[in-house]
C-alpha cells in the first residue's frame, strides 16, 4: 500500500436521512497523524461538532486518540492511548479493562478509520480477517470493545461486517493509500478533495 503524503480529504454524511447532506467531515491527513473536524447532526441531541487527532506508528498502531464533542447543551472531551498491542488507557493513565484486546479504533461517524485494519493488516484478495475495535459513538463519547471482520473483495474493495449480532455490512471502496472513498449510504467523499 502507498504511503501517505500530507493531504485534506472531506466526506460529506449521508447516514441521517432526515438531514441528508447536512454537515461535513474536513480531516486533514499526514503521515501517522490525522486532525479531523466533523459537523453532523444526531436525531437526538441535534447538531454537533465532532473534533479528532489520532496519531499512530509506522505499522498502523494507533497510539494516541484526542477527542471533543460541542453540542448546543454540552462538551465532552476523551483521551485515549494504546500501546499498539492491545491496552488501553485514559489520557491521565488509568487503565481501561474494557477495551483490552482492541488493536484498532472505529470512530463514529467518521470512515477514516476504516483505514486501520486495512493499512495495519494487509490482506490478499478473498481473505477475511476478523478484529477487536475501541469502537467510540459521537456525540456521546462513549465506547465499547466491538469485534468486525473486513473480507477484501477486490484490488481497492472490502466488505465491512459489524459482528455484534446486528448483521451490518457495507462493501468499501478505498483509494490507492487504503482510505475509504464511498461507504455506501453513510459517507461520500469529495472529488478533488486530495
Amino acid at each position: 500500500m502507498v504511503n501517505l503524503a500530507s493531504r485534506t480529504i472531506c466526506w460529506v454524511p449521508l447516514w441521517n436521512k432526515s438531514q441528508e447532506g447536512v454537515g461535513l467531515e474536513h480531516l486533514l491527513l499526514r503521515e501517522r497523524e490525522a486532525d479531523s473536524v466533523i459537523l453532523a447532526y444526531d436525531e437526538e441531541q441535534g447538531p454537533f461538532r465532532l473534533t479528532y487527532r489520532l496519531t499512530w506508528d509506522a505499522s498502523w498502531r494507533l497510539r494516541d486518540a484526542q477527542l471533543a464533542v460541542a453540542t448546543s447543551s454540552s462538551n465532552r472531551s476523551l483521551s485515549l492511548q494504546t500501546d499498539g498491542e492491545g491496552r488501553w488507557r485514559y489520557g491521565d493513565g488509568q487503565i481501561i479493562a474494557e477495551l483490552e484486546g482492541c488493536m484498532d479504533i472505529d470512530i463514529w461517524p467518521t470512515p477514516f478509520t476504516n483505514s486501520f485494519p486495512i493499512r495495519r493488516t494487509p490482506m490478499a484478495v478473498g481473505e477475511r480477517r476478523q478484529f477487536r475495535m475501541a469502537w467510540i459513538f459521537a456525540p456521546d463519547l462513549t465506547f465499547q470493545s466491538q469485534p468486525q471482520a473486513y473480507t477484501r473483495l477486490a484490488e481497492r474493495l472490502y466488505l465491512f461486517e459489524n459482528l455484534d449480532g446486528s448483521d451490518f455490512q457495507a462493501e468499501l471502496t478505498v483509494d490507492e493509500a487504503g482510505i475509504v472513498l464511498d461507504y455506501p449510504d453513510f459517507f461520500r467523499r469529495l472529488k478533488g478533495d486530495d
